[in-house]
């Protein structure tokens, strides 16, 4: 690892911040050191890119302007707010959060990272966030962004994966970080991230901090970070039930814990769940098994074909599902064995539905197209 002297210190923080007083991004959640509109924008900010997020920011600021009308928001008002950011555990930690802040802090945040961190859903990069950006305070936000851009500066060649590494980071981070600046300081290094310095294809030879590149200089730019490579995710096969009762589709919401918790989405069934007699589906068989499922699970009589389209696939962090798609119909029944309800076309829209049914519904359009 490199070790800068005090003087090339000085220069890196003139030029990064010279650079990004006349070239960062202008940003909706960077006009003003608003601690709610800070924590809002990282959080969504979490795995989604910054032009995903910008419509979705404006819109969550408009259903919830403050921390109160947050904490108040039915949920399933919250969960459409957040339909399509995926890891719906980040919005349900925010409500908890604004709770949090009103019943033990009065309404107010604390003002130092070390303290944001005792709230629910904020760790030590949002925690950064906030404490440098909103109240001046000099710490490091350390993100995927930060951990490129250093490990590059500096040939950090410690795993990123490791538990440890973080804290390295932080203390590296510290010594260079500006005590007047840290907040504009930390937002340059993301921009710098999300620019010159990106993961794949970088065009550091137009980075305003080009010489400060050890990796680059040394021809090994794309050797940083070190990271242990993630394991695949692991195959899960689906079929999706697009049903109708009437003129109403049938809905099912998912469970309260685990993956998509609480959204909606057309009946879904594990393949692993039908009583199919080989492990190759025909689709004849494949329609019996649904059939029978809905006898039994729901007590339900379905009439269902296959779709003539490709299966849907979807991968979340550690789990990839490939899902195939029947249309089905029920009579009108009661439907006390089943976990949703029948929904008309005006109300489909207002229900929060994860990604993977925004696909689901697509291919099945497209199929009803031809």
């Amino acid at each position: 690892m490199i070790e800068w002297s005090p003087t090339t210190i000085k220069a890196f923080q003139t030029t990064l911040l010279t650079w990004y007083d006349t070239a960062g991004r202008d940003l909706p959640w960077r006009r003003d050191q608003e601690p709610y509109h800070v924590w809002v924008s990282e959080i969504m900010l979490q795995q989604t890119q910054v032009q995903t997020v910008i419509p979705y920011y404006e819109r969550f600021m408009a259903w919830f302007p403050t921390v109160t009308a947050l904490a108040e928001a039915p949920e399933e008002r919250l969960l459409k707010a957040w339909e399509g950011l995926g890891y719906y555990s980040r919005v349900r930690n925010m409500q908890r959060c604004a709770r949090q802040l009103l019943a033990d802090y009065e309404g107010q945040w604390p003002q130092t990272a070390a303290a944001l961190t005792e709230l629910i859903g904020i760790g030590p990069y949002t925690a950064g966030a906030i404490a440098s950006i909103a109240f001046n305070e000099p710490v490091p936000a350390v993100d995927g962004n930060a951990y490129r851009v250093f490990s590059r500066l500096l040939e950090i060649d410690a795993d990123i994966t490791k538990p440890g590494t973080r804290q390295l980071f932080e203390r590296v981070i510290s010594r260079i970080m500006p005590h007047d600046r840290p907040g504009d300081f930390n937002q340059a290094i993301m921009d710098l991230g999300a620019s010159y310095m990106t993961a794949r294809q970088p065009d550091t030879e137009h980075s305003p901090v080009k010489v400060f590149n050890q990796a680059y200089l040394d021809g090994k730019e794309l050797d940083y970070p070190v990271r242990t490579k993630k394991p695949r995710p692991q195959p899960i096969d689906y079929v999706a039930v697009v049903t109708k009762m009437g003129p109403d589709w049938l809905m099912t919401q998912r469970g309260s814990q685990g993956m998509l918790a609480n959204l909606w989405t057309v009946p879904l069934i594990k393949l692993a769940d039908l009583d199919l007699p080989t492990e190759t589906v025909p689709s004849a068989e494949l329609v019996t098994a649904v059939i029978a499922y809905f006898k039994r699970e729901y007590q339900l009589t379905l009439t269902a074909e296959p779709l003539a389209v490709r299966p849907v696939t979807h991968t979340f962090t550690h789990q990839k599902w490939t899902i195939q798609l029947l249309s089905g119909q029920v009579a009108p029944a009661d439907l006390a064995f089943f976990a949703g309800k029948s929904v008309n076309e005006e109300a489909l829209s207002q229900l929060p539905m994860p990604k993977v049914q925004t696909k689901i519904w697509d291919r099945y359009h497209s199929a009803e197209a031809k």
